[in-house]
């Protein structure tokens, strides 16, 4: 008998994703917990997927994916595509299906149900291991959930929403532990499933980004709450209520900044934390550097057209266009902010401070403040130098991915605490020196 092509999408937000128990509507596991799923169905092309049973039609299974998030949820104009698993194989007495697994990051929790779904529930990730699902649900999560992959090689997000995937993460291989993977799941790679294990994964977290204090920060506050009982089930609640804790901070950040932010606000790269003071704020304008390399503020730009006034300019233009677009304020992210209040953030953060400085233009950074490092020591994060020169000329390439901007150039670093002198950014650094101590 052929498998039958399906999908199993995660929705993402705040580090919880979206369950849904199925309806009696339905025609098969009725009552269990599922994610946003449904069959590979046939569209208006006609076209067949590659590998699809014959006479069976199919969509492309992305495509698919975005359709019955639409159906189940209504939340398809809100969620962003951030990984396809690999398919794989699940055969269930005489049902046999491939699944095909995605996981999007939402930017909303207003569900709209169809008749296929008796209720939902935001939930923490290793809820799944332990609800009466759907077969394999957990595999379909393991195949696209974070791991230290995942913060090794992105280059695209900002360290706020790669410190969450870091919690995410240490939450799910703690859980793993708890629940034991000899249990005929296929679960996770690792094999250590004690505290050492548990404490070794902790430290791959935050090493693998160490130019991002707020990975270290965050990590060893959760590693620090569980370490007295020493258990992984104790470090699985301590990742859980950093998360909420992490939300909490970043959101009280943009807020603070939001009160603080003028008509005409300029920007560069791309910081959820800055995006979130921006929609809060909601200015007449902004003004957005493209951000190369990487090109993170061309998105930026896209996400608020349509919204308010945006003008997309060149990295080079970006110092000179400040006064001449009449900004009344810059405002960036940081993805370091040094004991000293020095700045380390996306190249290119120094010289639009500096310009904005000569402007009489203020220039705010939003973080959390679990982004203040213990220590003055950052790395650069060379990049590439083929993003730059891949000609053959007997050159050298300078191609950092984040620069240092002076403490005397930033008007104030805004955070859940308030905005922060140079005096209370050493006294949080101190504090985080602390959180070192389960190591």
């Amino acid at each position: 008998m052929d498998a039958h092509h399906v999908v199993t999408c995660f929705l993402r937000n705040d580090g919880e994703v979206l369950l849904g128990r199925r309806s009696d509507a339905v025609g098969s596991y009725r009552g269990r917990w599922t994610g946003v799923s449904g069959y590979v169905a046939a569209d208006e092309s006609g076209k067949r997927s590659e590998g699809s049973p014959d006479g069976e039609q199919h969509r492309d299974p992305e495509r698919a994916a975005r359709a019955e998030i639409a159906e189940e949820t209504g939340l398809d104009g809100a969620v962003t595509l951030v990984r396809a698993g690999d398919p794989f194989p699940v055969e269930d007495g005489e049902r046999r299906w491939r699944v095909h697994p995605f996981l999007f990051d939402c930017a909303s929790r207003a569900v709209d149900p169809n008749e296929e779904i008796a209720e939902t529930a935001w939930v923490h990730a290793p809820e799944i291991l332990r609800r009466e699902t759907v077969p394999n649900l957990w595999t379909s999560y393991d195949r696209v959930r974070p791991r230290v992959a995942t913060l090794r090689d992105d280059r695209t997000h900002g360290s706020a929403w790669l410190s969450m995937r870091a919690l995410e993460t240490l939450r799910d291989e703690a859980a793993l532990a708890v629940a034991g993977r000899a249990d005929g799941r296929e679960t996770a790679e690792r094999e250590s499933d004690d505290w050492d294990g548990l404490a070794t994964l902790a430290r791959d977290l935050w090493t693998a980004r160490p130019s991002m204090a707020v990975l270290e920060n965050r990590i060893n506050r959760a590693m620090l709450a569980a370490s007295e009982e020493h258990t992984p089930a104790a470090i699985e609640r301590a990742a859980r209520g950093a998360i909420g804790q992490a939300v909490d901070a970043d959101r009280e950040a943009a807020r603070y900044a939001a009160d603080r932010l003028p008509a005409r606000v300029a920007t560069l790269s791309r910081s959820g934390t800055v995006e979130a003071a921006l929609r809060r704020s909601d200015p007449d304008a902004v003004l957005v550097a493209e951000s190369r390399p990487g090109d993170e503020g061309v998105g930026v730009a896209e996400r608020f057209a349509g919204d308010t006034d945006v003008t997309l300019t060149t990295d080079a233009a970006f110092g000179s266009e400040l006064a001449e677009w009449d900004a009344g304020a810059l405002l960036v992210g940081a993805d370091r902010v040094l004991p000293d209040g020095r700045v380390v953030n996306k190249a290119g953060t120094r010289s639009a401070a500096l310009s904005a400085a000569e402007a009489g233009i203020d220039c705010l950074v939003v973080c959390a403040s679990d982004k203040i490092a213990r220590t003055i020591e950052f790395d650069r994060e060379p990049r590439e130098s083929s993003e730059v020169y891949d000609g053959d000329a007997e050159l050298s390439v300078a191609n950092p991915t984040f620069d240092v901007t002076p403490a005397a150039a930033v008007t104030a670093i805004v955070t859940e605490q308030g905005a922060l002198s140079t005096a209370e950014v050493g006294a949080v650094a101190t504090a985080h020196e602390e959180w070192a101590a389960w190591d």
